[in-house]
């Protein structure tokens, strides 16, 4: 291989991470999550500060409430083109690039007073916004498998704190000193991000390692194909991403027509009041990571998955009920929404880990695709209803966004090879897993799988 032309290390991943498990494995979730969640936070500054946007550059609610959909629409398309090249690129270099680009480009954002160069920034920076899910696939591929769903836990609750932690900071800064200057702490912020990769992250090996550009360009197409060929090709994935994209509609949806119902009547809260109600999030956050430990990695995913979606399910109902006659159903709905999100999401990626070792940043891709489809859907199909018809109605699609999520739960078992249907049983404990090794798995390797799931369980 020609050193000048080198895009990956040639050795295997499983070679090249060797030496590096037992460090990794105590603080490679912890910085993922802190990186994740100051990055992701890029595409949630605007929520609560919507009114200010439209007052400032002069234009509607509606054209203001563009901003964020635009900023998700970049991140689903770069979500599509940039994350499958972390199954060729090394990391390291990748990542670090997209952080000083972002970082840069931001800077615009903080001085333009034109709204469609705001706009249109908004949508680049969003494109590059993707660093978290490449990092992310390597949780999977570091943490013991009887500890996979814990590590996930600790990094999705990085990821959905910035979805919220966003909010509030926005809503504080905005109310204090003006709304530019969260962009300006949001350029700190990746800046300290940048800082902290480059001393901290270590240069993993490529999964899938080419010699040349020119062949790396070859490559890149079957890549982008190899995102929508996985959907079709592994029914978990396709269940993972059609229930991921009904609950983040619902999710986006509450949180963008929110702002405009405290800021309206009966309550007229101001941004400050707006961005303090993220608190109710932050504080669910602290759920994932015990309920992991003690429930999903004892038991199939699609147990947490249900369980997470009947919580989505009964807080939009209370929230579409409440929602115009007292805030405790915004709240009750806010806090419900975000644990049954973060259990969601934890256990539809602990499932979809475990298909495609080589391919995990295109199957992650797959999935996230959905996930910020749904997100823009929610946002785009929110704002246009409360403009129409108000809260009831934005909320009542909500509640159907969720019950669709919650049939595609059912549609298909835990132990189910196919499609549709329930065969192998409803068993959700990991013992049925077990008996499944016992009976079906090459005999070199059975009696090392059986105990590796008989000390998951013990555990």
């Amino acid at each position: 291989m020609s050193s000048s032309v080198s895009l990956a290390l040639t050795n295997p991943l499983h070679d090249g991470l060797r030496g590096l498990r037992p460090g990794v494995r105590a603080n490679k979730p912890i910085y993922t999550a802190f990186a994740g969640c100051f990055t992701v936070a890029n595409l949630y500054y605007t929520h609560p500060i919507l009114n200010l946007l439209a007052r400032d550059f002069k234009v509607t609610d509606q054209q203001a409430s563009f901003i964020p959909t635009l900023a998700q629409a970049g991140y689903a398309v770069g979500l599509f083109l940039l994350n499958p090249l972390g199954d060729l690129l090394k990391r390291r270099p990748y990542v670090l690039w997209l952080v000083f680009f972002t970082a840069t480009l931001w800077i615009g954002l903080c001085v333009t007073h034109n709204y469609h160069v705001f706009c249109a920034i908004t949508f680049i920076t969003g494109v590059t916004t993707v660093t978290p899910q490449l990092m992310m696939p390597l949780v999977g591929d570091l943490a013991p498998k009887e500890r996979r769903a814990t590590a996930l836990s600790i990094v999705v609750s990085g990821l959905l704190l910035g979805m919220l932690i966003a909010r509030l900071l926005s809503g504080v800064v905005a109310n204090l000193i003006g709304w530019r200057y969260i962009y300006w702490i949001a350029f700190g912020l990746q800046i300290l991000i940048l800082i902290l990769l480059w001393f901290f992250m270590p240069d993993y090996p490529s999964t899938n390692p080419v010699d040349t550009w020119k062949e790396s360009f070859k490559v890149y197409p079957i890549f982008l194909w190899d995102i929508v060929a996985l959907f079709f090709k592994h029914p978990v994935i396709m269940q993972a991403c059609l229930i991921s994209f009904f609950t983040s509609a619902t999710f986006t949806s509450f949180w963008t027509t929110l702002t405009f119902l405290l800021a309206g009547p009966p309550y007229h809260y101001n941004s400050l009041i707006i961005g303090l109600f993220a608190l109710i999030g932050i504080g669910a956050m602290s759920w994932g990571p015990p309920f992991a430990r003690l429930v999903m990695d004892k038991r199939q995913p699609l147990f947490s998955t249900i369980v997470g979606v009947t919580l989505n399910l009964i807080g939009t109902v209370i929230g579409c009920a409440l929602g115009l006659h007292n805030v405790a159903g915004p709240i009750i709905q806010a806090a419900l929404l975000d644990i049954g999100l973060q259990t969601s999401q934890i256990a539809n990626r602990t499932a979809i880990y475990q298909v495609e070792p080589k391919k995990k940043n295109r199957v992650n891709t797959s999935y996230m695709v959905a996930v910020f489809g749904g997100q823009l859907t929610g946002t785009a199909v929110g704002n246009a209803l409360y403009a129409r018809g108000g809260w009831i109605e934005s909320e009542a699609v909500n509640i159907g966004f969720v019950a669709t999520s919650l049939l595609m739960c059912i549609l298909r078992g835990p132990h189910e090879k196919g499609w549709v249907g329930w065969h192998g049983g409803w068993n959700m404990k990991l013992k049925h897993e077990r008996e499944a090794v016992k009976r079906d798995a090459d005999p070199e390797e059975s009696q090392e799988q059986v105990k590796t799931v008989a000390e998951q369980e013990k555990r």
